[in-house]
C-alpha cells in the first residue's frame, strides 16, 4: 500500500486530482454544449411549424374573427389528442372570443407563462392537457382582410405553437449518462495508466534499494547494473561512498594492527627483563605488563569490532568459520583428546565481519576446551527471524552462579591455574554488543559450563539444513 509521505502517493495523487478536475470541467462544458444544442435544435422545429402554421392560415371572409388552415398544414402530431404538440390562435382584439385550437388539445387551452421577447417573438412556457413541460413560441401575426363588399383590412391574432419537452429532456439525460460513465471509465483508465507510470518510472529507485540490500546483506559489493541517466549520478556516488567507507576502515584497521605490534614489542622487553630480576620492583613491573597487555588485548579487538559495523556488505558464514575453529582448536588441544562435536545449519549468516565471529566463537570455544575434561559441543541455530545462537557447552567443572557474572567482567580471572589473559569472556561480550548481540553462561546438560553468544542474523538465500561435524585431530 502506498504510504502518504511516498513520492509514488504524491506523484498519483496529484495526477488523479488534475485528471478528476479535468474531466468533470470537460464533462460540465461538454454536457451544457449538448443541451444547449439539443435546445436550440428543438427551438428550431418550433419556429419551422410555427412559420408553416401562419402560411398555412387564411381568414374566412364572412367570419373576420376566424382562421381556417389549408390543407398544407397538416402535420399528423397536431391531430393526435395530447400528442404533446399543439397550436393556439388567439385573435389580439376577440374580446371573450375563445382561442382556436389544435385538435390535439382537445377543449384545452394553453396558459403560457415567463414569456421573453427575442427577435420579434416570445419564447415561455406552459402545461399541457396531460401535464407536459411545453416549450412555447408566441409571434403575433396582422392577416389580411377582404369583405364581400371588395373592402380590404387586416386582423391581428396571436400564433402560438407548443411542443412536448419530454423526449429532449430524455435525450439530455440519456446523454448525461453516458457521458458520465465514459468520463468514469476514462478516468479510471488515465489514473491506472498513472499508476504504471509511475510504478515503470520509479522502478530505477526500486532496483537502487535492492541493490543496497544486497550490499547490506553482504551479497554484494557495490550498486550493480545499468541505470537510466537520471540515476546514474546517484549510483556512481552511492559506489564511491561504499568504496570510501571501506577504504577508511581499512586504514582504521592497519593503524590498529601497526599500534598492537608497536606496544606488544616493548610490552614483551619489559616482561623479560622482570622476569629477569628480582625484588618488589620487577614484581610491580611484571604485574603492570601483563595488566596493559590485557588491556592492549580488550580494547584493540574493541576498536576492530567497531570499525567492521560502519562497513556495508559485511556477511559471515557460520557454520565454514566454526568447522574452521573446531579443526584449530581440536589439533591445539589433542594431548588432552578433546572431542568438539558441531551442530549447524547450513546457510546460517552473520550480520558482521568474519574476523569478529572468529575471534567470539574462537575465544567460546577455546575457554570450553581448558576447562571440559574430554568432551566440548558447539550448535548454532536460529532463535528469531533476525537473531541466531551460537551454544558452547563443556563436561568441566562450570562455574558457581554467583561466579558467572565475574567471569564477564574485564580483566577478572577465577583460576590463575588455566593459562590464559582472563580478557576472553569480557571481549566477547563487548564485542557481541557492538553488534547488538549479547552473552549468557548457564548449567550445561553435560555438566559443565554452557555458554549462548547471540548475534544479528543475516536473511538467507536459500533454506537452511543442518550439518553435523566432527573434527580429528
Amino acid at each position: 500500500m502506498l504510504r502518504i509521505n511516498s513520492l509514488s502517493f504524491r506523484l498519483i495523487a496529484s495526477a488523479a486530482v488534475w485528471s478528476i478536475l479535468a474531466l468533470a470541467v470537460g464533462g460540465f462544458i461538454l454536457a451544457n454544449i449538448f443541451r444547449g444544442t439539443v435546445e436550440s435544435d428543438f427551438d428550431d422545429r418550433l419556429t419551422f411549424e410555427l412559420e408553416g402554421l401562419v402560411a398555412a392560415a387564411q381568414i374566412q371572409p364572412d367570419s373576420p374573427q376566424d382562421v381556417s388552415l389549408e390543407n398544407r398544414f397538416a402535420d399528423p402530431r397536431f391531430e393526435r389528442i395530447y400528442s404533446g404538440w399543439y397550436w393556439q390562435i388567439e385573435p389580439v382584439s376577440s374580446g371573450n372570443l375563445p382561442p382556436q385550437t389544435s385538435r390535439s388539445l382537445w377543449d384545452k387551452v394553453l396558459k403560457v407563462h415567463d414569456l421573453v421577447t427575442h427577435d420579434g417573438m416570445q419564447w415561455g412556457y406552459a402545461t399541457g392537457p396531460d401535464m407536459q413541460s411545453l416549450r412555447v413560441l408566441v409571434r403575433p401575426i396582422a392577416l389580411p382582410t377582404q369583405y364581400k363588399d371588395g373592402e380590404q383590412s387586416s386582423q391581428s391574432f396571436r400564433f402560438l405553437v407548443a411542443g412536448d419537452l419530454s423526449d429532449t429532456d430524455q435525450d439530455i439525460a440519456r446523454f448525461d449518462k453516458i457521458l458520465f460513465w465514459y468520463f468514469v471509465a476514462l478516468g479510471g483508465g488515465l489514473i491506472a495508466a498513472v499508476v504504471l507510470q509511475v510504478r515503470i518510472g520509479l522502478q530505477p529507485l526500486r532496483r537502487v534499494s535492492e541493490a543496497l540490500a544486497r550490499i547490506r546483506e553482504g551479497r554484494a559489493r557495490q550498486l550493480e547494473g545499468t541505470f537510466p541517466a537520471e540515476i546514474a549520478p546517484l549510483a556512481t556516488e552511492l559506489n564511491g561512498l561504499i568504496a570510501h567507507s571501506a577504504e577508511v576502515v581499512a586504514r582504521a584497521r592497519t593503524h590498529v594492527a601497526n599500534l598492537a605490534h608497536y606496544l606488544k614489542t616493548p610490552l614483551t622487553v619489559l616482561a623479560n627483563e622482570a622476569a629477569d630480576g628480582e625484588g618488589p620492583l620487577a614484581d610491580t613491573v611484571s604485574r603492570q605488563v601483563t595488566a596493559m597487555r590485557r588491556q592492549v588485548d580488550h580494547y584493540l579487538a574493541r576498536a576492530r569490532a567497531v570499525g567492521a559495523l560502519d562497513v556495508l556488505g559485511n556477511r559471515t558464514e557460520v557454520t565454514p568459520v566454526l568447522r574452521d575453529l573446531v579443526r584449530v582448536l581440536e589439533r591445539m588441544h589433542a594431548e588432552r583428546n578433546i572431542a568438539i562435536e558441531l551442530n549447524a545449519p547450513d546457510g546460517l549468516a552473520f550480520r558482521g565481519e568474519r574476523e569478529d565471529l572468529e575471534e567470539m566463537s574462537g575465544n567460546l570455544i577455546d575457554n570450553a576446551c581448558k576447562w571440559a575434561r574430554g568432551r566440548v559441543i558447539v550448535s548454532a541455530k536460529t532463535t528469531g527471524p533476525n537473531r541466531f545462537c551460537i551454544t558452547v557447552s563443556d563436561d568441566g567443572p562450570g562455574l558457581p552462579e554467583e561466579a558467572r557474572e565475574r567471569a564477564l567482567q574485564r580483566g577478572e580471572r577465577l583460576d590463575e591455574s588455566v593459562p590464559g589473559s582472563g580478557l576472553g569472556l569480557s571481549i566477547v561480550r563487548d564485542i557481541a554488543k557492538l553488534y547488538g548481540g549479547d552473552i549468557a553462561l548457564g548449567q550445561a546438560a553435560l555438566g559443565g559450563l554452557e555458554a549462548q553468544l547471540e548475534l544479528p542474523l543475516m536473511r538467507q538465500a536459500y533454506p537452511a539444513a543442518t550439518t553435523a561435524f566432527k573434527a580429528s585431530p
